[in-house]
């Protein structure tokens, strides 16, 4: 669904690549966290994926197909739930569809409403943002996310700003979301059992610049608890993955 091919990015502020030479791959359908020290690059790369920022090596190809001849390929959720205060929940969750153009008003506001009740919304589209908890926002976003009909989503850290309970939460909320829509996600996150709660596969970012990502596969299936996350060999891993990073804050 998404190769990165030799890519290579560079601020014009800094004195060296951020990104040099990276190359990597995410299946269709997969769930793929990346995680890494702050600063070196994650987000960077999805904006390399989304078109915000342009590579100076190298190709990124969506569904085997090079991004610059592509459009809507991607759908992309950032930190912050970006809601517009001056617009209702319904009218922030069909803003892609506005931007596409491609639907009468009517039929925006069936597909808006139907994402609300996909993510349990459905009576909340007439309310203003500010009236929603953190965790609706992020559904509210999720859902804008969705109504991009895109099969690529990249989601930039969703629930950082949550609180620890609604956090766990949102995870099982998410978990649920793509083991129904089986979309491929690519999911930013600081937090290790976050990335092996939800993920397929983990890849970390190790080095500065980041020339590869080391891969590592979830050791268990789904549907998953947060019991799955004390079995023995999720444990391990998460040892494993805590030290990684450890190592590159000495």
């Amino acid at each position: 669904m998404l190769t990165f091919q030799d890519v290579s990015f560079q601020y014009k502020t800094e004195d060296s690549p951020l990104i040099n030479h990276l190359s990597f791959s995410i299946n269709k359908g997969e769930f793929v966290s990346i995680i890494g020290p702050s600063g070196c690059g994650k987000s960077t790369i999805f904006r390399l994926v989304n078109g915000l920022l342009k590579s100076a090596g190298g190709e990124i190809f969506v569904d085997k197909t090079n991004i610059k001849s592509q459009k809507h390929y991607c759908g992309y959720m950032p930190q912050q739930d970006m809601l517009f205060p001056w617009r209702s929940v319904a009218e922030n969750v069909r803003l892609p569809l506005e931007i596409q153009g491609d639907l009468s008003n009517p039929e925006m506001d069936l597909r808006a409403n139907q994402a609300l009740i996909a993510v349990g919304l459905e009576e909340w589209g007439e309310k203003s943002p500010q009236e929603l908890s953190g965790g609706m926002r992020q559904r509210a976003a999720f859902a804008r996310t969705l109504l991009t009909g895109s099969d690529l989503l990249l989601l930039d850290e969703p629930f950082s700003a949550l609180d620890y309970l609604t956090r766990l939460t949102m995870r099982e909320w998410l978990l649920k979301q793509w083991e129904q829509e089986r979309k491929t996600v690519l999911f930013i996150t600081h937090d290790v059992e976050e990335a092996l709660f939800l993920s397929n596969r983990i890849l970390v970012a190790q080095n500065a610049p980041i020339t590869h990502l080391q891969s590592f596969d979830v050791p268990s299936g789904y549907p998953r608890s947060m019991q799955t996350l004390q079995q023995p060999e999720m444990f391990a891993l998460k040892e494993q993955l805590i030290s990684m990073l450890r190592r590159d804050k000495l």
